[in-house]
């Protein structure tokens, strides 16, 4: 780090009044042994041998010049630095070259490596360099007796830079010393700068390093190079300080301290960037460590700074002729930024031997993530890393040739960093290329791709985690807990729907013998085993139309439902064998979005209709009493909506049986009921999702947050089924219908329709595989999303061909349609993933590393799911039916987590110093953010608008609005935000 204690001399002469050609090389010679002797003394480690044979290599290269033997001038050294006093000779014998040669041989063989350090004082070496400056005709004189210098002495003298290593002549304008090998080595250029520890008796050294010593903290940040090409921020940087120029060419002040008070003293006199609540002399002591610190800790050190670097195989080296300083200061009020050039190269210290431009960045703490000072610091120190650019630099003469250069280095950078969009892997990209009609004839194709894809590693799908090395046994179980119940109650809760809406048809005890038929045959033989596939929302919604069409036209329920799911399965066979998954490539990340965020959003209103539906029956209306059971019997009207109801002449007849049981009269109707499911809603809600965050917080062990994290879900659901049913047990609480059904896999009557009913049905199925094409493929993109790192393949099209033979079979027994569900297989993926996290500008973020990728946990759980028939009706009929409400929440509450949409509405509520340091927050402006994010909105809206519309005919059609959803990304956005904005938030990162 640059120091303000260490600098070259003030008075520094012109190359061509002082050096000669051969003065030139004598101080080259000279150097270059002396620095050879160094090093071979050094690796001695005080060794008397090697300290011999480093001294008898010295007299070889120097038998003119190197007169002394061992012993003498080990002991002139020992003398020389027991007694302080022989400084005043040495500085005046130091001024000629052989006397600098032997004062600093006297330091290299006297010091010990325990006591003394390697080097010299920088008044010492002050002193040599003056000489050698003040008499070069000595040095000359010296070097006529000088051997040629071998590669092995010039290969030590490096300058610690990474730009290059091509000699260039030297001008009066030109950078000096910015290559690591550099054939033009002058006196003015070569500085020495460590310090030398003189000989002290011990109690004394001890005193002095207890009285002195301080701690410093050193921090180190890696800094990518700003892309001028994508992130926006670089232009608007650049342009700010164009507008409001600090720039001071030709700076002739030679300390570190003066040339930045002179900056700061041009910020003050400056009219457009004044400060007037500004202190620049505090400003000026902020810089450095010493701010504030004891007044024995003067370690006058730069606090931070950002320079040039690059890792060799030699070590790490620094591009050493600029520097950039940059600080956070309170009491400004704006961002600030001054480049200097000095006149001169100046040495400040390691790794700051050669500088020429110094770049000073201020900028007030409450700053937005892309405007700190850091990232002002980023732009600037990414444009003064390239040679060429401050070649440029040097030979401007003007603030505008300065000016114009800054403006030229950007254009540069924008067209380097310019190159076509990658082509991300698997289904989705982000540029991707078009379809064509003949990828689409190819029948089959996509399919036996998928199958030659995934069956070489299907063996790994049952072994993986359970032998080897890696076992994940323990993941497994925890992720089979959560998946069962995952499965288990949303089937129950849309059984109970369904119950309702088809009266009867399709109850609990069918959904649950359809789900685990369905879930164990996609386990065994899908190519992407973590989608879960489940009955939803929109199926539940779709079957009551159904029965509304039945009841209408007096059809046969079992055999219309079942001509629909056959002309369903007919259509996805079809879309599979001519591969149409390939147009979901299609769909943006910004459209996946969008319909993950309605399908939470159907849940949020599934629970909170189901709730206000409790508030209207027992809090505003509720009595107790026989009045009450009796009106209670004749309330039960099944909704045309997607949320449950309420049998209340099974909870009636329940609760009645229940009193007989144990005895008791004393159960309890009206606003207790009311009151305790929204405790039980909130409460289910409130347990889950503070045990699916438990693993970030710092108690327990490590093993013991991750459990408690995964299994979230039952042991919300689990405790708060026992508060509704067991604690309040005297007070009535609403539950799920079970009727026993006398056979469950009873074939439907298809041939008793007409055939224009079958063709009806023809369009109802043909609407039902959009939704089917749409809600698949979309969970099975978002499953396999490149943030997951799933590594075994994708198969889109075997799939969607296998749903479409498993819901042939559910049709025809009458159970009910099952597809991928959202977020349930995000879910699923990220219970079997290993997370790290890492803090980026203060926010915390969540990587994955590896995902187990197994069938074994869908299978046992769906075989579990299956079991749980043994369940019923007790004690699955004791989970009350605001605890699947809050289920519903804790669902759509974590499906949110990373969905960008919400991210970023989420910003509209935030000032700009708490934005995180995204990509998009990077590379896009902040109102074309908000512009892109309102009109996403503005689609959901439309798509909530025709999804939860009251009227039943309008809800089929929302899976063409999910679809006209492209055309509006390709040829509407594009018109309102430039396309590279729009490719830049639908990036993945």
């Amino acid at each position: 780090m640059p120091s303000a204690r260490a600098e070259c001399p003030s008075a520094c002469r012109s190359r061509q009044e002082t050096l000669q050609p051969l003065s030139c090389v004598a101080e080259f010679l000279f150097v270059a042994s002396l620095l050879r002797a160094c090093f071979l003394w050094w690796r001695a480690a005080g060794s008397r041998s090697l300290r011999d044979r480093c001294l008898k290599q010295a007299n070889e290269i120097y038998p003119s010049c190197f007169k002394l033997s061992v012993k003498d001038l080990s002991e002139n050294g020992q003398k020389l630095l027991n007694n302080p006093g022989n400084f005043q000779i040495a500085e005046s014998q130091v001024k000629q070259p052989c006397c600098c040669l032997r004062f600093l041989s006297c330091f290299f063989l006297s010091a010990r490596s325990e006591a003394y350090p390697l080097g010299f004082t920088a008044h010492a070496i002050d002193l040599a360099n003056e000489g050698i400056r003040e008499a070069p005709h000595k040095a000359l004189g010296a070097a006529e007796a000088l051997p040629q210098p071998s590669a092995a002495m010039i290969g030590y003298l490096k300058c610690d830079t990474d730009d290059g290593c091509e000699a260039k002549e030297e001008t009066g304008g030109e950078e000096l010393f910015d290559a690591v090998n550099s054939s033009i080595v002058s006196g003015d250029s070569i500085r020495f700068f460590v310090n030398v520890n003189l000989e002290v008796p011990p109690n004394a050294a001890a005193e002095n390093e207890s009285a002195g010593c301080v701690l410093l903290h050193t921090s180190r940040k890696y800094l990518k190079l700003k892309n001028f090409e994508e992130e926006v921020r670089a232009h608007r940087d650049l342009d700010g300080f164009l507008a409001r120029a600090s720039i001071i060419l030709d700076e002739t002040a030679t300390s570190l301290d003066d040339v930045l008070r002179e900056m700061l003293k041009h910020f003050a006199e400056d009219p457009e960037n004044m400060e007037p609540s500004c202190n620049f002399e505090k400003i000026m002591s902020t810089l450095f460590t010493d701010s504030g610190t004891p007044r024995e800790g003067n370690v006058h050190l730069l606090s931070d700074t950002i320079q040039g670097v690059t890792a060799t195989v030699t070590g790490v080296q620094y591009q050493q002729s600029w520097l950039c300083i940059i600080c956070t200061i309170k009491s400004l009020q704006r961002r600030h930024v001054c480049i200097s050039r000095l006149e001169r190269p100046q040495n400040w210290g390691e790794n700051s031997c050669e500088v020429r431009f110094v770049i000073l960045v201020l900028a007030p703490p409450k700053m937005k993530s892309t405007k700190t000072a850091t990232e002002v610091g980023r732009t600037f120190a990414t444009m003064f890393s390239d040679i060429t650019f401050r070649q440029k630099l040097l030979e401007t003469k003007t603030e505008e040739e300065f000016k114009e250069a800054l403006v030229h280095q950007r254009h540069l950078l924008t067209v380097v960093n310019q190159r076509p969009s990658a082509m991300s892997d698997g289904h989705k990209s982000h540029g991707p290329k078009p379809l064509k009609l003949h990828e689409f004839l190819n029948v089959g194709k996509g399919i036996s791709d998928d199958i030659a894809r995934r069956f070489p590693v299907y063996a790994l799908d049952f072994t993986d985690g359970v032998i080897g090395n890696n076992k994940a046994i323990g993941k497994y179980i925890t992720t089979m807990i959560f998946l069962y119940f995952a499965c288990l109650l949303p089937s129950i809760a849309f059984g109970s729907l369904n119950d309702e809406n088809t009266r009867g048809a399709i109850d609990v005890q069918k959904t649950i013998v359809g789900q685990c038929i369905g879930g164990l045959l996609y386990a065994l033989f899908s190519g992407q085993p973590l989608v879960v596939l489940l009955t939803t929302a929109p199926l539940a919604l779709y079957i009551n139309v159904i029965r509304g069409i039945c009841d209408d036209y007096n059809l046969d329920f079992s055999a219309f439902y079942a001509w629909i799911g056959l002309w369903n399965s007919f259509f996805l066979v079809m879309y599979s064998l001519f591969n149409f998954s390939l147009l979901m490539k299609l769909f943006k990340r910004s459209t996946e979005e969008i319909i993950a965020l309605f399908i939470s959003i159907t849940f949020v209103l599934d629970a909170f209709k189901g709730i206000i539906k409790v508030f209207k029956k027992y809090y505003y209306h509720g009595r107790t009493g026989d009045s009450y059971l009796e009106k209670a019997r004749t309330d039960a009207i099944p909704s045309l909506g997607i949320n449950t109801t309420f049998l209340m002449n099974s909870s009636v007849s329940r609760s009645m049986s229940l009193e007989n049981q144990t005895g008791t009269h004393d159960v309890h109707y009206g606003r207790e009921t009311a009151v305790l499911s929204l405790m039980l809603m909130l409460g289910t809600l409130w347990l889950g999702h503070t045990l699916y965050q438990f693993k970030k917080s710092p108690y327990l062990h490590a093993r013991v947050r991750e459990i408690l994290s995964d299994c979230a879900l039952p042991i919300s659901v689990l405790t708060f089924s026992v508060v509704g049913s067991y604690i309040f047990k005297e007070i009535e609480m609403s539950k799920f219908n079970y009727n026993p059904s006398e056979s469950l896999f009873v074939l439907a009557p298809v041939q008793s329709l007409s055939i224009g009913s079958v063709m009806s049905a023809m369009g109802l199925g043909f609407l039902l595989s959009m939704l089917f094409f749409i809600e698949q493929n979309i969970v099975a993109s978002l499953t396999n999303a490149p943030e997951n790192r799933l590594v075994k393949g994708t198969a889109y099209h075997w799939d969607l061909l296998l749903v479409a033979l498993i819901n042939t079979g559910l049709s025809v027994f009458g159970l009910p349609w099952i597809h991928a569900a959202f977020p349930h297989s995000p879910m699923h993926v990220r219970a079997l993933a290993y997370v790290e996290e890492r803090v980026e500008n203060g926010h915390i973020y969540e990587t994955i590393v590896s995902v187990k990728e197994t069938r074994l946990t869908s299978l046992v759980a769906n075989f579990l799911v299956g079991l749980s028939l043994l369940l019923l009706p007790f004690p699955l009929q004791w989970i009350p039916k605001p605890v699947l409400y809050g289920l519903f929440l804790y669902i759509a509450l974590t499906s949110i987590d990373g969905n960008q949409l919400f991210e970023r509405v989420a910003l509209l509520l935030k000032e700009q110093t708490a934005y995180p340091p995204t990509h998009y927050i990077r590379r896009v402006p902040q109102r074309k953010i908000h512009y892109f994010t309102g009109l996403q909105v503005l689609q959901l809206l439309i798509l909530c608008g025709f999804g939860m519309s009251p009227l039943p005919y309008m809800k089929m059609i929302f899976p063409l609005i999910m679809i006209g959803m492209i055309p509006i990304r390709y040829n509407l956005l594009p018109r309102i935000i430039e396309a590279k904005y729009l490719d830049a938030m639908d990036a993945e990162h």
